[in-house]
């Protein structure tokens, strides 16, 4: 079946991407038009980091588990990053600083040059974790002589890690995560400007403290920032708890035309914004970053989890945790919607409608119909996979209920499980077509078992109809997000 779902998959979204044909204009395709990836797309590879360079290449970098080298590999592609070689561009000292634990490391180009930022600790003291950077002139830095730019001196010599940098107008910041004794146990948020790529300016401030329950499980934490800006603002997300299953993903927003340096411009979200998920087998989402799709449309978010809930020891021993991508998705007001880790294998889509584009196919209450402003994202999320009538059909998965697929009963469509039924299965098989109002960016979904009637959506719920006038038609037309 694996086979199967990956030509299906293929199609679809071949048929999906040819936009050069005019649609509409009442309903344009939308802006930022489906992406999918195969999970997990590099294993054993923690606290990843991925940036897109000008020169068409995606670059990634991740915590190797014996914590004693950087590794670095590059694509065209975001998928193609999971089968590119592997360079070793740094491996630890034998004695000194930079001497073990060699965590997080990032990669930017700033100013015509590489660097990365990682954290390291001291063969004398392996928990004397500092941040450190690299620089190199390569045009490929795969291929570059590294210099040491040496540890960020940072006021507060103590614990501190999961160095990143970003510029918000014309000003470049560090952000970092670190222990300061007189506030008390575990790792903080800070913030500073910078003077050059290895060197801050002036006095940090600390701009998050863990507070809630969420952010204070196993261990009291804040760590891993990372930036997306989007509509004026600045989104920071950061990593909460112990890197077991309580591992999680909080969100601070800030104006960007506020003073970043003033802690006050931060609010953090009173909940965590990714968190495991025992359905789709995914726990302990964090450290992550994000980068864009080859097309530039659509935000790409990248983390790393583990696949198994419980963890025997320290967490940090356990070398299973995969950086995994998916497609990171926007509310109506403009904030961030991480949805839920998705099950391993094939991303899934959204089908936004296309004479109301700003509804979407979802489930509530396990009755499929279409609605605006889905926060829920899962709810309006499916994979579509090999069909489970066959004969060349394609089901759609529900994300946040793996196993549950969209089917007709009574011509109404519901969200159920696959009771592995031969009747189940022609109810919940399609037969994709190039959608009947928009033939080149569109999709519609023609049943199996009663072939004439389509996928559409009537008075705001999914149905299976005939779809023969102008309305029917559009009504049953969707557009992969």
């Amino acid at each position: 079946m694996g086979r199967d779902i990956t030509k299906v998959l293929m199609a679809l979204f071949a048929t999906l991407a040819v936009l050069t044909t005019a649609t509409p204009a009442h309903a344009a395709p939308p802006a930022s038009p489906a992406v999918t990836f195969t999970n997990p797309v590099a294993g054993q590879r923690a606290d990843p980091h991925v940036y897109r360079h000008t020169d068409g290449y995606y670059y990634f970098t991740a915590t190797v588990p014996a914590y004693d080298r950087i590794v670095m590999r590059r694509a065209t592609t975001l998928q193609g990053l999971s089968t590119a070689a592997e360079t070793t561009i740094w491996s630890r000292h034998t004695s000194g600083e930079m001497g073990a634990h060699i965590w997080a490391p990032e990669i930017h180009f700033i100013g015509g040059k590489w660097y990365v930022y990682f954290a390291a600790g001291s063969t004398g003291d392996i928990w004397k974790i500092r941040p450190y950077v690299l620089e190199t002139g390569a045009a490929n830095p795969l291929t570059g002589t590294w210099t040491e730019r040496g540890r960020i001196a940072l006021p507060l010599d103590t614990f501190s890690l999961d160095a990143t940098t970003f510029v918000v107008g014309s000003t470049r910041y560090l952000s970092w995560a670190q222990n300061d004794p007189a506030v008390g146990a575990g790792t903080n948020i800070y913030l500073a400007r910078m003077a050059n790529p290895w060197t801050i300016s002036g006095s940090p401030v600390m701009i998050s403290r863990p507070t809630y329950a969420w952010e204070r499980v196993g261990h009291t934490v804040n760590e891993g920032p990372a930036v997306i800006q989007r509509g004026g603002r600045v989104f920071m997300s950061f990593s909460a708890s112990a890197t077991d299953s309580n591992y999680c993903l909080g969100l601070l927003t800030a104006s960007a035309g506020a003073d970043l340096m003033n802690p006050g411009s931060w609010a953090k979200n009173p909940n965590p914004v990714f968190t495991s998920n025992a359905a789709t087998g995914q726990y302990g989402p964090g450290h992550n970053t994000f980068t864009t799709s080859e097309d530039g449309k659509s935000d790409v978010l990248v983390y790393h989890d583990r696949d198994y809930k419980d963890i025997s020891g320290d967490p940090l021993n356990d070398p299973n945790r995969r950086t995994r991508f998916q497609k990171l998705y926007w509310n109506a007001d403009g904030t961030p919607n991480f949805g839920i880790p998705v099950a391993d294998g094939a991303t899934p889509v959204r089908f936004s409608s296309f004479n109301l584009p700003d509804r979407y196919i979802r489930h509530r209450e396990f009755r499929a119909r279409l609605e605006a402003n889905v926060t829920n994202l899962a709810d309006s999320q499916f994979r579509v996979v090999a069909g489970l009538a066959g004969s060349g059909t394609v089901s759609l998965e529900s994300a946040n209920f793996p196993g549950y697929y969209l089917r007709h009963r009574n011509h109404e469509v519901w969200v159920e499980k696959n009771d592995g039924t031969t009747a189940f299965g022609h109810d919940a098989g399609f037969h994709r077509r190039p959608g009947l109002a928009d033939t080149t960016a569109g999709v519609s979904f023609e049943s199996y078992n009663f072939p004439g009637r389509y996928l559409r959506h009537y008075e705001h719920a999914l149905v299976t109809q005939p779809a023969e006038t102008t309305t029917a038609k559009a009504d049953a037309t969707f557009h992969a997000q």
